[in-house]
């Protein structure tokens, strides 16, 4: 064992550029809020999938097959840029689902191989939501323009989820 470390390091040693060829690493964003309103109230306006008029980039929502696993939907964004979806998994009783993105242009959200999970969790008349995401890049080869960068990846991850859970906040605090 020791020996074929050794070896594998001496190789690394002389051919520096395998140490770096591996290609993008899986990225992660999470973003909560904290709501005035019970878990009840806010997962009524979050927890259908086929509903994100609470969200402000969302210009438009067509989809298929409600809420069950499987079904889909493509988001038209303010900007024009479209959004393919799927959901994975619903659980209504836990207040969340999960979902992935099947497809979108890397110039509209620079990601690939990207999943979510959306939940609620209440307590008393207060409710935490919380968006979480797993990705990789928009650029999948080794030295990515900045645009597609692991950076600019995760920012745009965090500008979608802050957007719709300060959105979301107003919302249903207002009563909506």
């Amino acid at each position: 064992m020791v020996r074929a470390v050794a070896l594998g390091l001496a190789v690394l040693a002389v051919f520096p550029t395998l140490a770096s060829a591996h290609g993008p690493t899986r990225q992660k964003a999470t973003e909560t809020v904290e709501i005035n309103a019970p878990a009840d109230k806010v997962w009524a306006v979050i927890g259908n999938f086929q509903d994100m008029s609470w969200h402000p980039a969302v210009a438009k929502l067509e989809g298929n097959g409600g809420n069950d696993a499987n079904a889909t939907r493509t988001l038209t964004l303010t900007s024009g840029g479209t959004i393919e979806e799927k959901l994975i998994q619903n659980d209504p009783a836990k207040k969340l689902y999960k979902y992935e993105i099947t497809k979108v242009d890397p110039k509209v959200l620079p990601v690939n191989n990207y999943s979510s999970t959306l939940s609620v969790k209440g307590e008393g008349d207060k409710s935490t939501v919380e968006w979480k995401g797993a990705f990789y890049r928009g650029f999948m080869n080794n030295d990515p323009p900045p645009e597609l960068s692991d950076e600019a990846a995760v920012k745009a991850v965090k500008g979608v989820y802050r957007g719709g859970l300060d959105a979301l906040k107003q919302k249903v605090e207002a009563g909506g």
